[in-house]
């Protein structure tokens, strides 16, 4: 029996002392995940509507388990940072798939901001109050981001208003792709007088001297032109400004942005202060750009010089060309295809030769398979882009097997919609009848303004729809008035513009602004959710953008907002967490007295 009984125990032993050795080994592999970071007591927005899970931990940048509480705090040791969320709601970090970061940042430090702001009484107080604390030989500029209707008056300032406010500093003010403001001495300053014109606008004259208004008639390159004049920043300054102006986007929940180009933002120098910082690990915006052609006449060969040469990486270093293999061009293409909205004049036609350029440069890009994207805001434009992108699919086949993007699409048709979904094109929505609904409804009417654009068709064709803010001038650079304007489709000023058949649910408007726009930079599998294995990019809100009122979302900012695994702003109760920031300069710079977005 004792000869039974030690080989029983034996066998036991054989088969139990492995097991045990597998658990152990697993417990040991698993702590020597050694965790990064876990956030827990959260409200963490999850990829199905209305399911939340507790806490999540973060590994290497990206999410690695996502659960309760209590079962991801075991997964910490003692290198692992540790963030009780206080219960609040946490949703992955926001994405402009549209926007100007890269220009705006080298900008952003000279620029008085009146986003935000609420009556012309307390803009003309900042425009007075920061004229004399800037220098001489600099500038008091506000270059876009407000609207009329945001302010109580629902009225723009007059140049007597800015005059008086401002005598003897110079002054350019912007409005969106529509105006320009110099006062007196910004005129003189630029001896601008009677016989100065520009392509595409005018000076109002009175009496035959200019009054200091620019009308964008028929384009806004009046307005560019006129911008590109005012002073620099240094390198320094700039590399600080750009710093600041990520930051800004980082507190209002923003963690990745793609750039579309713009005007005066010439490749590669005016790319090359977001690089810099890139390969320091200073920026704290995932941004992927395209190439834009700049100077009229010169489209062609600048799509040839640079198509399949700048190739495109990998965003470790948070700063990459959009593409596959070669950066992605746009949002201009060719200046004959510009449709600048500006709904206070008539909708531009563009002329006879458009189709010839679009087509040489669609052709170039079609060879070497580059990706694309292009600014349509009205219907007839979009027929014409279209029917010039198809012709060339029929020489050299394209369509289908790059991601193109047709940006802004107000006016855009039911016919054009299922052309769009059946050459494999996206389209990447903003919020600008946020601030132009009132002038759209007084030039084409109420019912064409009922799905300007039609989103909710968009969404149900199954067309690739990505949401921006299309920042920093024509409209704010604030995403969180994108989601309000989706949800309550109203304006600033309060007017109902969609009904229910264009209103989206604050999940899905929100799910458009971060893993829809993921879809534009080929990324919708690496970024957007708060999944295991993607980057954990996220944000904890200041208040619940579940079950707040409508008109508190467009407040709503970030309370720590964190990019590739680490915190990059914090406030309020994370205030521990904040990483130290360089201070602001110029010393004169209004962003050191006002911030950005003015809430």
């Amino acid at each position: 029996m004792k000869t039974i009984y030690k080989i029983s125990v034996l066998i036991l032993l054989i088969i139990f002392i492995p097991s045990c050795k597998k658990g152990v080994n697993e417990k040991l592999e698993t702590n020597s995940l050694t965790v990064d970071l876990i956030i827990y007591n959260a409200k963490v927005t999850l990829p199905n509507e209305g399911v939340f899970a507790e806490a999540f931990a973060v590994k290497d940048g990206k999410f690695i388990e996502i659960g309760t509480s209590e079962e991801i705090l075991k997964l910490k040791s003692d290198r692992t940072h540790i963030i009780d969320a206080k219960g609040k709601t946490i949703i992955p970090g926001l994405n402009d798939s549209h926007t100007h970061l890269i220009r705006e940042g080298l900008n952003y430090n000279t620029e008085l901001r009146w986003d935000g702001v609420t009556s012309i009484t307390t803009a003309l107080e900042m425009l007075k109050e920061q004229a004399e604390r800037t220098p001489e030989g600099q500038w008091v500029r506000v270059i876009g981001g407000w609207g009329a209707y945001q302010f109580k008056e629902k009225r723009l300032p007059t140049l007597e208003e800015i005059n008086e406010a401002v005598p003897d500093k110079p002054v350019y003010i912007m409005y969106l792709y529509s105006l320009g403001y110099l006062n007196k001495k910004g005129l003189k300053t630029l001896d601008y007088d009677e016989t100065t014109t520009y392509p595409g606008g005018v000076i109002e004259l009175e009496n035959g001297k200019p009054t200091g208004l620019l009308v964008a008639k028929p384009s806004a390159l009046v307005l560019y032109k006129t911008l590109t004049k005012l002073p620099k920043l240094s390198h320094n300054e700039q590399l600080n400004s750009t710093r600041h102006y990520y930051r800004e986007l980082n507190r209002l929940g923003v963690t990745s942005a793609i750039d579309a180009g713009g005007g005066g933002q010439y490749y590669p120098n005016d790319y090359s202060i977001s690089k810099e910082l890139a390969s320091k690990g200073q920026l704290t915006v995932r941004t992927s750009y395209y190439l834009f052609a700049v100077d009229k006449g010169t489209e062609l060969n600048f799509f040839k010089d640079w198509t399949g040469k700048l190739q495109v990486g990998t965003n470790d270093d948070m700063f990459k060309p959009n593409g596959y293999t070669y950066s992605g061009a746009g949002e201009n293409l060719t200046w004959e295809a510009a449709d600048f909205e500006n709904f206070l004049e008539p909708r531009p036609e563009l002329k006879v030769s458009m189709e010839s350029e679009l087509d040489s440069i669609i052709t170039v890009l079609a060879k070497n398979h580059v990706p694309f994207r292009l600014h349509a805001t009205y219907n007839e434009s979009i027929s014409r882009f279209l029917d010039v992108f198809e012709k060339v699919d029929n020489r050299h086949p394209f369509l289908n097997k790059v991601r193109w993007i047709i940006d802004h699409a107000e006016t855009v048709s039911d016919d054009n919609l299922y052309r769009i979904k059946k050459m494999g094109g996206g389209i990447a929505i903003q919020d600008r009848m946020l601030f132009q609904g009132e002038y759209f409804v007084e030039r084409y009417g109420v019912e064409a303004a009922k799905q300007t654009p039609p989103i909710k068709k968009m969404i149900a064709m199954g067309i690739p729809v990505g949401f921006g803010t299309d920042g920093t001038r024509v409209s704010s650079y604030n995403p969180m008035l994108t989601l309000y304007w989706a949800i309550s489709g109203k304006t600033l000023g309060g007017m109902s513009l969609y009904d229910d058949t264009n209103k989206l649910s604050r999940y899905k408007a929100l799910e458009l602004l971060t893993n829809g726009s993921a879809w534009f930079s080929n990324e919708e599998k690496v970024k957007g959710n708060i999944k295991e294995g993607m980057y954990a990019d996220f944000a904890i809100l200041s208040e619940d953008y579940f079950t707040i009122s409508e008109e508190k979302i467009k407040n709503l900012t970030a309370d720590l907002t964190v990019v590739n695994g680490k915190v990059v702003y914090a406030k309020n109760n994370f205030s521990e967490w904040d990483p130290t920031m360089p201070e602001i300069i110029p010393e004169w710079s209004p962003v050191k007295y006002y911030g950005g977005y003015q809430n």
